[in-house]
């Protein structure tokens, strides 16, 4: 084969935002970009989703690799940025086939190198919204020009030509032919889309996987955050709470020093009345009256203002201790609140999964696909075999029975020798239609167990 008609492979990238693809280049151009030869103004100040992209001449996705890049305000790359893309879609694990294959994928789920994991992203696989699809329609409109190679009948070598012998000169049955060839293709279309659906399955449930746990840990995190800052402002009230009552406790010093205060002026006081009384009667009536005046209004003024005071932080007390009570109390909810949503994490995945449209199907024998609801799980991990029987409206025991004659029909009656008949028998293919001692034996020893006399 000469060069000229030799495959070629193309890289390329293209830019993801809300709209879908909206910036396509070929990998030498983005290259370019990352040496600063060229800006992006569209993209300044923007972190974009990227996937650079194996393509074969089939205008065909063969390798893909979901990435971030982060742009500054003047429209440049990150200078830091150092991802091996290359290197990625070379041992990136199997992805979803869009139409060549599987693909090989390497994404925040896949991702071969784990240190590159968080410079990955997931592709959106709701339907409707799947980038995954977008990415193939988007090659397959070929808006950058590649070279398309035509699919063509490969001819046949004369050297691997044969000849049939005359005896098969017959002509075949061509619609015998035609149906075998038909089933042939339908039962291979059908495996494909079945192995299609459960590795896109898969990898969904993966991204759910680490979409959740990403969820989890930033709620941990704020729990953790609020946490901090409310024993913050607790340890703040306690100080506060100190400091009022060291002040109560100085007001407390303070009154009992002006009341020492003023029983020394008031005896003082009482001893300058002696010695006027000595003097003159009459002004001693006047300065005792006087005297008595001032000192009650000292006296009520100083007992009011400190009373009034000493109530204040007494209210003030009985706040802080409320704020602290409420406090505590939130503290033990957001607790709470955070173990039991760590608990249910997996329950909630369930849910989640139900309403995205998955159902849980199961297979039995005599049951056959069984499709348990969210609610019915437990249960059915509890005794699969129970849940099977009560689909069959049998019991357990005869579901088992009727399982050990499905897998083995022959007969189980027992030889005066000891040993079992074994005797091939006709399989009963519905486990409400066995009898136990009848439909397991052979014709001799079910007429056998019928003639025996009942004791």
């Amino acid at each position: 084969m000469s060069m000229q008609n030799k495959p070629q492979m193309v890289e390329a990238v293209m830019f993801f935002s809300e709209r879908g693809v909206c910036k396509q280049m070929f990998f030498a151009e983005f290259e370019a970009l990352l040496d600063g030869v060229v800006n992006m103004p569209e993209f300044a100040d923007q972190q974009m989703r990227v996937v650079y992209a194996v393509i074969n001449p089939r205008l065909q996705v063969k390798a893909a690799v979901f990435f971030f890049l982060d742009f500054d305000e003047k429209g440049a790359p990150d200078s830091g940025w150092n991802i091996p893309l290359q290197h990625l879609a070379d041992r990136a694990g199997r992805g979803p086939d869009l139409g060549g294959g599987p693909i090989r994928l390497a994404c925040r789920s896949q991702c071969p190198v784990s240190w590159h994991q968080m410079h990955l992203w997931d592709p959106n696989l709701a339907p409707g919204q799947n980038d995954l699809a977008l990415l193939r329609d988007t090659v397959k409109r070929n808006s950058l020009g590649l070279l398309v190679e035509e699919d063509g009948g490969a001819a046949v070598e004369p050297a691997r030509l044969q000849m049939a012998s005359e005896d098969n000169w017959h002509a075949p049955d061509p619609s015998r032919e035609v149906a075998e060839r038909l089933a042939a293709e339908l039962e291979q279309t059908h495996r494909a889309k079945t192995a299609q659906l459960i590795k896109q399955q898969r990898l969904r449930i993966s991204s759910l996987s680490q979409q959740h746990e990403d969820e989890l840990a930033q709620f941990k995190l704020a729990t953790e955050q609020q946490h901090q800052q409310l024993q913050a402002k607790l340890q703040h009230l306690q100080q506060a709470l100190q400091q009022q009552e060291a002040r109560n406790a100085a007001l407390k010093a303070q009154l009992a020093a002006q009341a020492v205060s003023l029983q020394t002026t008031r005896e003082d006081m009482t001893e300058q009345l002696r010695t006027l009384e000595r003097h003159n009667r009459t002004q001693q009536d006047l300065l005792r009256a006087q005297f008595e005046t001032e000192t009650q209004a000292r006296i009520a003024a100083a007992v009011a203002d400190l009373k009034e005071q000493v109530a204040i932080r007494d209210v003030e007390l009985a706040y802080r201790n409320e704020q602290e009570t409420q406090l505590r109390q939130d503290i033990e909810r957001y607790r709470l609140a955070r173990d039991e949503l760590a608990a249910q994490s997996g329950d909630q995945v369930l849910e989640r999964l139900a309403r995205l449209g998955m159902v849980f199907v199961v297979y039995h024998p005599g049951a056959g696909h069984l499709t348990i609801a969210l609610q019915d799980v437990a249960r059915y991990q509890d005794n699969p075999m129970a849940y099977a029987a009560a689909k069959c409206f049998v019991s357990e025991a005869q579901y088992r029975q009727w399982l050990t004659h499905y897998q083995q029909p022959a007969c189980e009656a027992l030889l005066p020798s000891g040993e079992r008949c074994a005797m091939p028998i006709d399989r009963v293919d519905t486990p409400s239609r066995f009898t136990p001692g009848d439909s397991n034996c052979c014709a001799r020893h079910k007429a056998t167990s019928r003639l025996r006399p009942v004791s």
